[in-house]
């Protein structure tokens, strides 16, 4: 990574660990066994906020729903919480053989990549079936691909795939194979999709160790289905104090914080350094001494570190305060789990004039040139300039004009960049050639913009492209009316040394 991206990421995080007002967040959520119900408390844990922080999600995966009632229920608290922005959607949700997963999203910022048909009964968009569940030797539950892009994109590096997952519980040998089928399949779905498409899965993996085999069939091997765990934190995380900041389970119950069973694991194209990425250091492991680890914008939110094999701290919470600590064990309904977070930026866009007219000059005279403006029109109404990646991207022309060379940087809203584009004056006739910006920008990678001019011989006054006597005519006509263009050496005054200067010019051609 370079020190200039690190120090980018570093910037971003200032807003990221706060509300998420611009970049995405992906919020995944075991619920604890919901139906309908605890209102205050949903809309409290998710939109109450603590010295600028807040949950505030894009994307909002939720296990353990139980009844479509239930589905629809939170989806009515989000758009009429206080502080919410009022542009909650949903994916229908499927109510299957166990508890089920329901899929939310910001339609400000998000849209289903297969949005509902015009016969669809319920108006929302279908989740795709990837795991059926109900298998006493497999899954208990089914698991559903939720296909989601960018608004204001289209490239396929815009798109993600949502896997929520709550994978079978327990630590027998029977457990851990029921999961590994899991893993597998879904490992095999990743595998299988469009080129260029990203995809994480997120939620209960009730796995205690990345040793397991069910996570090293999602974290391990070389395919295009590979996922990676964003904080870099593997280990055996039962029990153990040295990841007491990432564990999620149970911040009521009697045992305690003690295991990182919620997690949310990413595709290689979020964290390979470039347009549409993960918010944070890849690479680095989280901290081991501070909640609000400066490398990642990644949270287990309302864990502050100080639950170690205890409920979580309500009085003093450093992450989330009184108010939303209270409200999330509440969430849990007896015995549950606390969110996981993590933001993204999303891609920059390109943009500069379609074309340039350099008009007419003549051999000899100074390089004309022009300016052509580029720059970042990322939505910074939609993302804010910190959750937009910067623009990056260079020039090349073509015939006869000249680019600047070099890499140039434009952040989303910062005005943008203007170039000198030049035209020389070597040699007559018509030019055109386009200049290419081949950027960061996903819909974009490769702008053209069309670049025209005329060079003329100094004794081709009437501008056909040829030096004769037509030429000579026009001047002589041009000198007897003694109009403004018989001034040929510019002193002014059209005058014989004119005529002197034009017969020399057109005994020497051009």
């Amino acid at each position: 990574m370079s020190i200039m991206r690190g120090a980018a990421i570093g910037a971003l995080l200032v807003v990221s660990a706060g509300t998420a007002a611009g970049q995405l967040r992906v919020v995944a959520w075991n619920i604890s066994f919901y139906s309908g119900g605890r209102e205050a408390d949903f809309k409290t844990a998710v939109y109450g906020e603590f010295s600028g922080r807040s949950m505030s999600p894009d994307i909002l995966m939720v296990q353990e729903v139980t009844s479509l009632a239930g589905a629809s229920t939170l989806l009515t608290y989000l758009n009429n919480a206080p502080g919410s922005p009022g542009d909650w959607s949903r994916f229908t949700f499927v109510d299957g053989p166990d508890t089920d997963n329901a899929v939310y999203f910001r339609t400000s910022k998000i849209r289903p990549v297969n949005p509902p048909g015009a016969g669809d009964p319920d108006g929302y968009p279908d989740p795709i079936l990837v795991v059926p569940g109900g298998n006493p030797s497999g899954a208990p539950r089914n698991v559903h691909r939720f296909d989601v892009q960018l608004v204001g994109y289209s490239a396929p590096s815009t798109v993600i795939s949502l896997y929520p997952v709550h994978f079978k519980s327990g630590s027998a040998s029977s457990d851990q194979s029921r999961r590994l089928d899991e893993a597998t399949k879904i490992r095999a779905n990743m595998s299988a999709l469009p080129a260029g498409w990203n995809f994480l899965i997120g939620g209960d993996f009730n796995i205690q160790s990345s040793t397991q085999a069910a996570y090293q069939a999602l974290v391990g091997g070389a395919d295009a289905g590979r996922l990676f765990d964003p904080i870099s934190t593997p280990g055996s995380w039962n029990n153990s104090d040295s990841f007491r900041f990432v564990h999620t389970q149970d911040p009521v119950g009697a045992g305690g914080m003690d295991d990182r069973h919620d997690q949310i694991l990413i595709s290689a194209g979020l964290v390979d350094g470039s347009d549409f990425e993960y918010i944070g250091t890849y690479g680095v492991p989280y901290s081991t001494t501070t909640w609000n680890d400066p490398n990642h914008s990644y949270r287990c939110w309302g864990n502050d570190g100080s639950s170690f094999n205890a409920a979580l701290t309500i009085a003093g919470n450093q992450m989330v305060g009184p108010a939303v600590a209270q409200a999330l064990v509440n969430m849990c309904a007896g015995a549950g789990h606390l969110p996981v977070l993590l933001d993204a930026r999303v891609p920059a866009k390109v943009t500069s004039e379609a074309s340039l007219d350099f008009g007419e000059a003549f051999v000899g005279d100074p390089a004309v040139g022009r300016q052509l403006n580029v720059s970042n029109v990322g939505d910074v109404l939609v993302w804010t300039s910190a959750g937009i990646a910067n623009l990056s991207y260079s020039l090349s022309a073509t015939g006869g004009f000249t680019a600047p060379a070099g890499n140039f940087l434009d952040a989303a809203g910062g005005g943008g960049n203007s170039h000198t584009i030049t035209l020389g004056t070597a040699e007559p006739g018509e030019y055109s050639g386009v200049i290419t910006i081949t950027s960061n920008d996903p819909d974009q990678p490769s702008r053209t913009v069309a670049v025209s001019g005329v060079i003329f011989c100094k004794a081709d006054f009437d501008r056909t492209g040829f030096v004769d006597l037509e030429d000579f005519d026009a001047f002589v006509a041009a000198f007897e009316e003694g109009s403004d263009e018989a001034d040929f050496d510019g002193s002014g005054f059209v005058d014989l040394e004119d005529f002197d200067a034009f017969v020399l010019q057109f005994e020497s051609g051009c």
